[in-house]
């Protein structure tokens, strides 16, 4: 049964989306090349900061507009829901003429509204590592995938009048990080995967029940999939979810808040602009119009926000108590990764963790 209209979201998406910063045809094309080169020099800097390795091959970012950008958010929003609709199977979902006209209706319906918005965040990402992709049935492509959405770039480096290469420099500092810890990390895209497909069957429904439930969610669940939380907690979660949304959390402040925490370590030595970028980039994330506030609430990005800065503060804390290579015992397994109460308390991490035979008594 399908819930959501994928071609739809594609088209409405795409139809819907501004268009980017006027910028001449050479200087488009010196973006996409320095953002590519770029994206390896982040990945060394990375690598030489954290002390990680990439256990696949990883290459070049992949360079896209906004339309390519909500083309691949559709592909992965795609390859999870899928396979958690076969799980469920029609038993759950329901079966026979009224729910395949509910199915019918109720796909397009979500479709549109999932490539509205969609069309909204097309114009506001920098970039992300693309956890999932449409399956690879020759299994010879990267499991992930890192893209950086030239025009936002420009238009943002524009907005804080700061220094291009500086400011794309920072930028993959940010992103490659994140591909690091996926591709240093081989079991973590398994656990959010596992996550997100226990999140969505948790909850006994109908095919009426899901189509209504992604109607208010699809938009939070395409952003949990990238690192985010969005209106899902709101909009499917029962009291039996709270424990898996307190591991989606813990999960993803971390990621994001050692994106930001190395973007900001390293920058000083290879951006030397990092502190006019920062301020500036602070400011712009802090201030915006009523409607653009309103849209934000909505789509969980304030909730990202706090992701970002208890996640930073964690590592930032966990790293001057205990040294990078202590840190980055984080990413052993699931059963090092901190849980939501630690994020916020990084000392009973530590414990727990770094120094486990200090705790007697």
């Amino acid at each position: 049964m399908t819930v959501i209209d994928w071609d739809v979201a594609v088209n409405t998406g795409v139809r819907l989306v501004r268009p980017g910063p006027q910028v001449d045809l050479a200087d488009a094309r010196q973006a996409v090349a320095q953002l590519r080169d770029l994206s390896t020099v982040a990945a060394g800097h990375v690598r030489d900061f954290t002390g990680m390795n990439p256990l696949e091959p990883t290459g070049p970012a992949v360079i896209v507009d906004r339309p390519g950008w909500i083309r691949a958010n559709v592909d992965g929003f795609r390859a999870v829901i899928e396979p958690v609709l076969d799980q469920m199977g029609t038993d759950r979902l329901g079966s026979g003429a009224a729910a395949a006209l509910t199915s019918a209706v109720g796909s397009r319906i979500t479709g549109v509204q999932l490539g509205a918005v969609l069309a909204y965040l097309a114009g506001r990402v920098l970039g992300q590592y693309e956890l999932f992709l449409p399956p690879d049935p020759d299994g010879t492509l990267p499991t992930g995938r890192l893209t950086l959405v030239a025009p936002n770039i420009v238009n943002t480096e524009r907005e804080l009048d700061v220094d291009p290469h500086d400011f794309r420099l920072w930028v993959c500092l940010h992103e490659e990080t994140h591909r690091m810890q996926f591709t240093a990390t081989p079991w973590l895209r398994g656990y959010v995967q596992e996550l997100m497909t226990e999140l969505l069957l948790s909850t006994e429904m109908d095919a009426g029940d899901l189509i209504t439930r992604l109607r208010a969610a699809g938009e939070a669940v395409a952003d949990a999939v990238r690192g985010g939380e969005g209106n899902l907690i709101t909009a499917i979660q029962t009291p039996e979810q709270t424990e898996i949304m307190d591991r989606v959390t813990a999960v993803m402040s971390l990621a994001e808040g050692h994106g930001d925490y190395v973007m900001d370590a390293v920058g000083p030595g290879v951006v030397p602009s990092v502190e006019r970028i920062r301020a500036r980039f602070q400011k712009r994330r802090e201030t915006s119009n009523p409607l653009d506030r309103l849209l934000r609430q909505l789509l969980g990005m304030d909730m990202k926000m706090r992701q970002y800065e208890e996640g930073a503060a964690f590592v930032r804390e966990v790293v001057a108590r205990v040294g990078m290579a202590e840190f980055n015992k984080v990413w052993t397994s699931r059963e090092t990764l901190p849980t939501l109460a630690e994020i916020r308390d990084p000392s009973a991490w530590v414990n727990r963790v770094v120094r486990p035979a200090a705790i007697t008594e």
